[in-house]
């Protein structure tokens, strides 16, 4: 079965033991297509160039998100046009350029859609699955994406079912400790509810809380639509 047919097919099983892989290099994403992964992490620190092309990019732009339809051979002009070319720096083009070749490679896939994203509240505050096969997520700036094992989570609290309670009161989950959240820098493959066979295994995340006067800077890539 191809890349393309696995991400897209719809047929489901019920019994998953999920993991989440993390490594130092890019190679760990090939760990995505493993039918017990739901999250592979590639932990890395972002380059003190890299660190102040993003700092940069704050000073310049307000509070928005921005979203593109991109390919490996358009994003530098693409976020030019979406930006300017004083308002972000080469450094962060070329890091966004490499995530959407390594997407695109990954998943034999000619384009995704783009979303950069300076936040100063917390865009999904509630923890929830995505109806999508995979994304990709990366914090250049403050605190990064709150995640929850399979196996420490009550699947049936999600959405209507938490009946109104916060999510640390709903039952979800047993105890803040199972809460893991990922570091500034960290690129991480989130597996959704629309990868093949992976209903009611979709990883479980949330967008953090901001501190007041504190700003994210939030990258995120998806399939494009078909």
């Amino acid at each position: 079965m191809s890349s393309a047919a696995m991400i897209k097919e719809k047929s489901y099983s019920e019994t998953h033991v999920e993991r989440s892989v993390q490594g130092n290099t890019p190679n760990v994403f090939t760990n995505i297509y493993q039918e017990n992964t739901n999250i592979a992490t590639w932990q890395r620190d972002l380059s003190q160039e890299l660190t102040l092309a993003v700092d940069d990019f704050l000073k310049r732009n307000k509070t928005k998100a921005t979203v593109l339809a991109v390919t490996p051979e358009n994003t530098q002009d693409a976020l030019i046009e979406a930006f300017g070319v004083t308002e972000i720096a080469q450094a962060l083009r070329d890091d966004i350029t490499l995530l959407v070749d390594m997407f695109c490679c990954l998943f034999d896939i000619k384009g995704v859609g783009l979303r950069i994203s300076i936040l100063e509240r917390a865009m999904c505050p509630r923890f929830h699955v995505d109806k999508i096969p995979c994304r990709l997520i990366t914090t250049y700036h403050g605190v990064a994406t709150d995640w929850l094992l399979h196996d420490v989570i009550d699947r049936g609290k999600l959405g209507a079912g938490n009946q109104g309670k916060p999510d640390e009161q709903s039952g979800l989950f047993n105890s803040l400790s199972d809460i893991n959240r990922l570091k500034k820098g960290d690129v991480a493959l989130l597996k959704g509810e629309g990868w093949y066979n992976n209903n009611g295994a979709g990883l479980v995340h949330r967008s953090p809380p901001v501190a007041e006067g504190e700003r994210r800077l939030l990258l995120t890539l998806d399939f494009l639509s078909d």
